[in-house]
């Protein structure tokens, strides 16, 4: 409560804004995530996502697909080489080629938010190990940083989207409705989050899931993310 009875929010005591996160290098037992450099890696990235003939992995992206090389090389170009969004290649260890893309973007440190977006994974990258280590190593670092929000944000008709926030333990907050025009179509924009005070609980299941331990001989999960997001409580 203020002065006057009014209630107000917790206060903060010492906080401080965060630094920025920069362009480094997030390695893991999987992936590894480089700053996106569209000199060493369109090409690649290219060539992975050309495997998605029909182009599904960009129906709900606001650009691509890309027609032809150098087109896309242009639009990294264009927009991925900046601090905000500020991109990494997604780079699978067991071929050492980047397969995908992701980015922290609205980044806000005097909130202390966060937003992990652009995903672009190409075939050879979705539904692998990689794949959830690599939201793993970008949330983990948000908190390392001393964020205190992380957010995923997504098309409400984007269900693999939405199934994966839940999977990785974002909470829906709701929808915002008619929140932009996409590709000449109306999007309903689903919020989700993670805080900094959930984030410990969450740390521990991402661990157990990826350790070794976890994992057949042929690399096959033996038990699922969620089954340990389950003991968080």
């Amino acid at each position: 409560m203020n002065t006057e009875h009014q209630p107000v929010g917790v206060t903060l005591p010492g906080w401080k804004p965060p630094l920025r996160p920069v362009r480094e290098t997030l390695t893991g037992r999987f992936c590894r995530l480089e700053p996106l450099d569209p000199a060493a890696h369109a090409d690649a990235l290219f060539a992975a996502n050309s495997a998605d003939a029909a182009g599904r992995m960009w129906t709900y992206l606001t650009y691509g697909p890309f027609a032809t090389r150098a087109d896309y090389h242009a639009w990294m170009e264009r927009v991925c080489c900046g601090d905000d969004p500020l991109f990494f290649a997604i780079v699978d260890l067991k071929t050492d080629l980047p397969a995908g893309v992701a980015a922290y973007m609205r980044i806000d440190p005097t909130n202390g938010v966060i937003e992990v977006g652009h995903l672009a994974y190409a075939p050879a990258l979705q539904r692998t190990a990689a794949s959830t280590e690599a939201m793993y190593l970008l949330i983990d670092r948000v908190f390392a940083l001393g964020y205190r929000r992380c957010e995923w944000k997504c098309d409400t008709l984007n269900t693999p989207s939405r199934a994966a926030a839940e999977r990785f333990g974002f909470t829906q907050e709701g929808v915002f409705r008619q929140a932009q025009v996409t590709k000449g179509r109306n999007r309903d924009t689903a919020w989700y989050s993670i805080i900094d005070t959930e984030w410990p609980a969450r740390r521990t299941a991402f661990k157990r899931w990826l350790s070794p331990d976890n994992f057949d001989e042929t690399g096959r999960q033996r038990a699922s993310l969620t089954s340990f997001a389950g003991e968080r409580a």
